[in-house]
C-alpha cells in the first residue's frame, strides 16, 4: 500500500475505536469529530497529503528494491550523508507545515521505528530478545504508512534512587505473567503524546539505577489492544476559531496516561523482555538516540524561526525597531538559530557508518543541541512577552470585529501598518504561542523533551572526550611526568 492519504488516515484512525476517555467519560463515536481532537487530526491529515503533493512527493517519499508503491521518507534508512541530508529535508517540509508546533509529527516515531530497525542486530543471540520482531513491525509500519505513539515514563511515585518495595497491585507497567501467547503487561506508563489518536504504541523500558526485570521490556501493540486505555489530561483547545486561538485550534497534541489492564501482548510483537542489559545496551548503543535528536533539532530549528518572524513583526507592528534594547532582544534569538543549525550542519557532517552500514549523525552536537534548546526557548518565549507588552493583553475576539463596536476596535486598536483586525490577529499569535495554556504547555514540552536538562548535561560531561586536552595542558606545564 505505501503512503497513503490524509482521508485514509481519518478513516483508518476513526475505525480503530481505541479506548479514551476525556474529562471522565470514555469517548464515543468518531474520534476525528470530538472537539478536544479535531483540529490536531485534521493537521496531521494535511501531512500525510504532502506525501502525495506532486510538487513534493520526490522530497516526502522513497521506493524500496522490488516495491512499486512509495514508502514514507522517514522510514528511510541512511547508508549515506547524502540519505541523511535527504531526511532532512524531508522532516523540514512537514516541520514548515506545522511551524514545528508538532513534537509528535508522524515523522518522529517513523524515525524511532527506524532506528529500532538500523539497530536490531544489537539483540541477535541475547535472551529473551527477537530483533526478528522488530524487523517485522518495522516493514509493516513502511508497506502501510502506521503512526505510532510512545511512552517510556513510569508514574511519578518515587523519584528517589532507593526503592522501597514493590506494591502488590503494579503501578508502573510491568511484565505480570508469560504464557503460550505471549506476555501480559499491568500498570501504567504517562505521557503519551497523541495517545490514543496513532494506529500503534510503542512501549520501552530505559536506563535507570535500579532496574527490575519485570519492568525491562520493549514492544509494539495497536492501540485498539484490548485492556490498553488512554487517559487525557485537560484539553488546551479553547475553541476552533484560528482567529482567536491560531495555535492551539489546530496544533494541541493531547498528552495522555496509559493503563495497561492485563494486556497481552502477542509474542511476536515483543522485542525483549526480562532483560535488563538489553534494556539498557538496546537505549544506549542503538541509534535512536542519534536520529531522535536529529529529528527534533531539525523540527526545533523551524519552529524558531517562526518564533523570529512572530517577533519582527511585534517589532515593525509598533515601530520599535529602533531602539537598541529590542535589537539586542531580537539578536539573542538570531544567534540561537544560527548556532543551533551549526550544530546541525556538523552533526551531519560529522556523521559516520556505524557498525551495522548505516550512517549516523554525530550524537555529541546533537547532546549540545539538547541541552541548549530547553534554556533558550523559554527565553525566546519571554521575549515576544517583552515586546508586545501590554498589547497581549487587550485582545478582543473573533466576534468583537463582527459587532456594532466594529468602530471603536478600528481606531484604537490600529497600529503603524496593520489595521485593527490583523494587529490582533498577530498579538493573539504571540499570545498563544507564550502565554495560553497551550503555549505554556510548549515551554514545558520542549524543557523537558528529551528528559530533565540537569541529566542531560551531565551525560554530554561524562561521555565528552576530554583526556586528550587533559594531557595537552599537562603537557604544556610539564607536570604529572612519570620519573
Amino acid at each position: 500500500m505505501g503512503t497513503i492519504s490524509g482521508k485514509e488516515f481519518i478513516d483508518r484512525l476513526d475505525q480503530l475505536g481505541n479506548e479514551i476517555w476525556f474529562d471522565g467519560k470514555k469517548i464515543e463515536g468518531k474520534i476525528s469529530e470530538h472537539p478536544a481532537f479535531k483540529g490536531i487530526i485534521e493537521t496531521k491529515s494535511s501531512l500525510y497529503d504532502l506525501q502525495k503533493n506532486p510538487n513534493f512527493e520526490d522530497k516526502m517519499t522513497f521506493f524500496l528494491p522490488g516495491k512499486e508503491e512509495p514508502i514514507g521518507l522517514s522510514y528511510l534508512q541512511p547508508k549515506t550523508k547524502a540519505d541523511i541530508k535527504r531526511r532532512r529535508i524531508m522532516i523540514e517540509h512537514w516541520a514548515r507545515q506545522t511551524q514545528g508546533m508538532m513534537g509528535r509529527s508522524p515523522d518522529y516515531m517513523n524515525t524511532v521505528m527506524m532506528s529500532f530497525a538500523s539497530s536490531a542486530a544489537i539483540l541477535v543471540g541475547k535472551e529473551n530478545c527477537f530483533p526478528e520482531n522488530i524487523l517485522s513491525v518495522y516493514e509493516k509500519a513502511m508497506e502501510q504508512d502506521l503512526s505510532f505513539t510512545h511512552t517510556f515514563i513510569t508514574p511519578q511515585v518515587n523519584r528517589s534512587q532507593t526503592i522501597f518495595g514493590i506494591p502488590k497491585e503494579p503501578i508502573s507497567a510491568r511484565v505480570i505473567d508469560r504464557n503460550e501467547k505471549g506476555i501480559v503487561i499491568k500498570g501504567a506508563r504517562l505521557l503519551a503524546t497523541q495517545g490514543g489518536i496513532t494506529d500503534e504504541v510503542i512501549v520501552f523500558s530505559t536506563p535507570r539505577v535500579f532496574f527490575d526485570t519485570d519492568e525491562a521490556y520493549a514492544f509494539s501493540i495497536p492501540s485498539n489492544t484490548k485492556g490498553v486505555k488512554f487517559i487525557c489530561r485537560e484539553s488546551f483547545v479553547l475553541g476552533d476559531s484560528n482567529f482567536n486561538y491560531p495555535l492551539s485550534s489546530r496544533y494541541e497534541e493531547m498528552d495522555t496516561i496509559i493503563v495497561f489492564d492485563n494486556v497481552l501482548v502477542p509474542w511476536d510483537r515483543v522485542f525483549f523482555y526480562d532483560n535488563s542489559d538489553a534494556a539498557t545496551n538496546f537505549f544506549t548503543q542503538s541509534s535512536f538516540l542519534a536520529f531522535a535528536y536529529h529529528q527534533a533539532a531539525i523540527r526545533q530549528i523551524v519552529k524558531t524561526e517562526f518564533l523570529l518572524g512572530i517577533a519582527q513583526l511585534l517589532v515593525e507592528s509598533i515601530d520599535v525597531s529602533e531602539y537598541q534594547h529590542i535589537q539586542e532582544k531580537m539578536s539573542e534569538i538570531i544567534i540561537g538559530i544560527e548556532t543551533m543549525k551549526a550544530l546541525l550542519d556538523k552533526s551531519e557532517n560529522d556523521a559516520e557508518l556505524d557498525e551495522w552500514g548505516y550512517m549516523r549523525p554525530s550524537e555529541t552536537p546533537l547532546q549540545v543541541f539538547s541541552t541548549i534548546f530547553p534554556k533558550i526557548y523559554p527565553r525566546f518565549c519571554e521575549i515576544i512577552q517583552l515586546i508586545g507588552a501590554s498589547g497581549m493583553v487587550t485582545l478582543p475576539t473573533e466576534n468583537t470585529f463582527h459587532s456594532e463596536i466594529r468602530g471603536d476596535l478600528d481606531q484604537y486598536l490600529q497600529s503603524v501598518c496593520n489595521n485593527a483586525e490583523d494587529r490582533v490577529k498577530l498579538f493573539r499569535l504571540g499570545w498563544d504561542l507564550t502565554m495560553s495554556p497551550f503555549g505554556t504547555r510548549q515551554t514545558q514540552y520542549e524543557r523537558y523533551f528529551f528528559g530533565d536538562p540537569i541529566r542531560l548535561a551531565s551525560g554530554l560531561y561524562n561521555l565528552y572526550p576530554k583526556a586528550q586536552l587533559v594531557e595537552r595542558v599537562k603537557s604544556f606545564l610539564d607536570i604529572n611526568k612519570e620519573e
